[in-house]
């Protein structure tokens, strides 16, 4: 109804001041997936309307404990491998959940639901953003971009990159696709406000534009067999993909870690990255999770995906004490450093991992309610 011409806030916000805010009988509700449009008009109106949000509620995706709940409700029970290979697809977006069948894997759910000519996802990219914003393409420039970078990417290089307007109206943009979900921004730690980069946060985009998108062409003309993604996600690049969505899944899933570890709640979680520059001739260290804890620790976290419980080798645990060593040097951090190990199935003791590895949580942990 919010159309340019329609003229519907002004009334809104007439009625609303001069009746409706005395008659405790009327309450207005505002709900829909136009997020952006919500914030920018309403929460943070200028006009008429301003200040008199009474309480907002972010709709958050499931959890992958919803998620369990929710296919149970439908009695349809996966174990949860199978849950969390159809999350680094679907996400926690209970509509997408919703067309699994049962009796069906997760590869075959992902194989019609995203490969075939009739399936619901195929083109859900396209009207996904067509639907929440009027002029889609300067963000879907964006999130093209940051598709290709899978540690995210700094502000201005994201800008530049995108060839869009370098001043307030891009940087609204981001800001708005973060408020819709899309991504996440995040400063390097040590940093204060300084090193924004931008990370995708939705599993679906991601999946379309690496994995959907390239097959398009193929799908539209119903030439994709019936198990086209089951053979597909038996290659090296399907592994090595899972594994930077299993990483953006634990982000999701911080409480659940943080419990896990038993790391006080007053702890600040960040990420950290260390990239030398080429004259430096130095070596670089990324860090996909820490925990600073007001009990003089640092809790440095890796994640790791595999099928099979992971093995710390004596070469995998000189990089590790590598990179923690590059941290303490470059953040001249006087606290001390514990490593942790998040993984899907779990460490399998060596005299390496009992030797670096203080605490560790698995994809179980992930699963409990908190």
């Amino acid at each position: 109804m919010a159309t340019p011409r329609s003229r519907i806030l002004p009334v809104l916000e007439l009625y609303w001041n001069r009746y409706w805010v005395f008659d405790k009988r009327v309450k207005l509700i505002i709900c829909g997936s136009a997020t952006s449009w919500i914030i920018e008009n309403i929460i943070n109106n200028k006009g008429g309307l301003h200040n008199r949000v009474t309480r907002t509620i972010q709709l958050k995706p499931f959890s992958l404990h919803e998620t369990e709940s929710f296919l149970k409700e439908h009695q349809i029970r996966l174990n949860h491998k199978q849950v969390l290979d159809l999350y680094t697809v679907l996400g926690g977006v209970p509509l997408y959940w919703s067309f699994i069948r049962k009796g069906r894997s997760a590869q075959q759910c992902i194989d019609e639901l995203c490969f075939q000519g009739d399936g619901p996802l195929v083109k859900e990219f396209g009207r996904l953003f067509a639907s929440l914003f009027e002029d889609p393409k300067p963000y879907t420039d964006l999130i093209r971009i940051l598709a290709k970078h899978r540690y995210g990417v700094g502000q201005s290089e994201l800008i530049a990159q995108s060839k869009l307007p370098d001043g307030g109206t891009t940087v609204r943009r981001l800001h708005q696709l973060e408020e819709a979900g899309f991504i996440t921004s995040l400063v390097p730690y040590g940093h204060k406000d300084k090193g924004i980069y931008y990370v995708i946060d939705d599993e679906y985009s991601l999946f379309y534009l690496h994995w959907i998108e390239p097959n398009l062409k193929t799908i539209s003309k119903k030439a994709t067999n019936e198990g086209f993604w089951n053979s597909q996600s038996n290659q090296p690049a399907w592994k090595s993909w899972a594994g930077y969505a299993f990483e953006s899944i634990c982000y999701k899933h911080i409480d659940q870690i943080r419990h896990a570890l038993n790391i006080d709640v007053g702890s600040i979680v960040g990420t950290w990255r260390y990239s030398p520059r080429v004259k430096e001739h130095l070596e670089g260290a990324q860090i996909d999770l820490l925990f600073d804890r007001p009990d003089g620790v640092i809790t440095i976290c890796e994640i790791k995906c595999s099928d099979k419980a992971f093995t710390i080798d004596k070469a995998y645990c000189h990089e590790l004490l590598k990179k923690m060593e590059i941290f303490r040097k470059h953040t001249k951090t006087k606290k001390q450093l514990f490593l942790s190990m998040v993984t899907t199935v779990g460490l399998k003791p060596s005299m390496y991992s009992e030797e670096i590895v203080a605490s560790q949580a698995t994809l179980e942990d992930l699963f409990k309610e908190i």
